[in-house]
């Protein structure tokens, strides 16, 4: 490592696709792309892969495995099988079914077929996914013999303000586990974004991989190093992350297994990318949110939250939290929202069976707050209420917000202040949460509960 301080460990925390207990404040929406994807990304821009084809039945996979990755009358070689899901640590996850691993070695015919049928269609569990993930494609690649595993990926980084690359000899596991025991393995070469890879970076990063100058190995992992570095702007990646980086006996150096990220504000750039984006494989509320360009992040808590803006709706959180309940979302409805979508946020929260209780918190800047009462009215109207609202509006036009829900017909609990929402909201949600426990009707009448 450059330093004794670990950079790289940071700097992969801080890009890591795991779903936070939280989400940060100004959460920025990145594609995340299959595997198989990745690969023909990469292809694309001249970075050695193993052949590899994708599969969605059974039968398709058999014939990849007997007919492209293998030759009738030639020896027998070995493949990869892996599901296609979009979560790290595949191969040590479960699927629903009871069958283990999603990643397996095929080494004779009928073993295709026979693992693919155990994982297409079934909802594999990991670390990452502990609620299960749907598999509905597999992958199979021809085996790489490897005489050294490497680790390589570039990212954005805030620290050194620009793309970062990050290397370690130590690949084929986890680079979190390398950063903790290990830190002096992992190296940093932080890019100049205005002038781009220099070639003494590949060169002194190629040596920190253990490759020795003048040799095939050498020389191709520095030309991989800059292919590698040309997708990762030419695509407006956020994150290439290579684990393993493998070379082979014969001086070749190719891509195994590749996780990538590309910025969701490059959508207009990079259509043919995010044309092949899997919503399978996302939260069905978060992909209807972001429909209607609204900041949704789905929790595990039993409180809906609909607040304007981040820093309010993660205070509306933390006091939520500091009043013994938890929030099932985080929803930020933003300063110009339009009735329309205040009125689809109100319909995520109201189908959510988690939600026990609603809480908006509006401080009416920029967003009125007549506009917000008009779109849960309107909700209100179309599908109705089932679950107990609590409301605390203040700021530009709050007395006609307030005289619009008096007027509705339907029962809100109208709340004062933050700290007077959040106990309420806790309240009645425990209320519900219990209720719910011993098969018992509840309803919540009358405003200013």
């Amino acid at each position: 490592m450059l330093a004794a301080t670990s950079t790289a460990a940071k700097a992969l925390a801080r890009n890591a696709n795991h779903r936070m207990a939280l989400p940060a404040v100004g959460a920025v929406r990145n594609l995340n792309v299959h595997e198989y994807i990745s690969m023909e990304v990469m292809n694309s821009h001249k970075i050695a892969t193993p052949a590899g084809y994708v599969a969605e039945t059974p039968e398709e996979a058999e014939h990849i495995f007997t007919t492209e990755l293998n030759k009738p009358g030639e020896p027998l070689k070995d493949a990869v099988i892996k599901a296609q899901v979009l979560s790290g640590g595949r191969g040590l996850g479960t699927f629903k079914n009871g069958f283990k691993g999603g990643v397996h070695m095929v080494t004779k015919e009928g073993q295709a077929k026979e693992y693919a049928q155990a994982m297409l269609g079934e909802e594999l569990v990991t670390k990452q996914a502990p609620n299960g993930i749907a598999c509905n494609k597999v992958f199979l690649m021809e085996r790489v013999y490897m005489r050294r595993e490497m680790y390589l990926s570039i990212l954005m980084d805030r620290a050194s303000q620009g793309p970062l690359m990050v290397a370690s000899p130590r690949g084929g596991t986890s680079i979190e586990d390398v950063a903790a025991t290990n830190p002096e393995v992992i190296f940093t070469e932080p890019i100049d974004i205005t002038k781009g890879l220099q070639l003494d970076q590949c060169k002194r990063m190629a040596g920190n991989l253990g490759l020795e100058e003048g040799t095939p190995a050498f020389d191709n992992t520095v030309t991989l190093m800059n292919n590698l570095y040309d997708m990762f702007i030419g695509c407006d990646c956020t994150q290439v992350e290579v684990n393993p980086l493998a070379e082979t006996p014969e001086g070749e150096v190719l891509v195994c297994d590749a996780k990538v990220n590309f910025d969701g504000n490059a959508e207009f750039r990079q259509a043919s990318i995010f044309e092949r984006r899997d919503y399978t494989q996302e939260d069905p509320r978060e992909v209807e949110a972001a429909k209607y360009d609204l900041n949704y992040i789905g929790l595990d808590g039993t409180i809906g939250c609909m607040v304007n803006g981040a820093g309010l709706a993660m205070a509306t959180m933390d006091i939520i939290q500091l009043k013994g309940g938890s929030p099932a979302n985080f929803l930020d409805v933003g300063g110009g929202a339009n009735e329309e979508q205040v009125q689809k946020a109100f319909e995520l929260l109201n189908s959510d069976d988690n939600v026990k209780a609603i809480l908006v918190n509006i401080f009416g800047g920029i967003m009125r707050c007549d506009v917000i009462a008009n779109g849960i009215i309107n909700a209100a109207k179309e599908i109705g209420i089932q679950k107990p609202i609590v409301i605390r509006l203040q700021g530009t036009n709050v007395e006609q917000a307030k005289t619009l829900i008096e007027g509705c017909g339907f029962k809100m609990i109208i709340a004062n202040d933050l700290e007077d929402a959040a106990t309420k909201a806790v309240g009645v949600a425990d209320i519900a949460t219990q209720a719910a426990k011993i098969n018992v009707g509840v309803k919540f009448d009358g405003l200013g509960i």
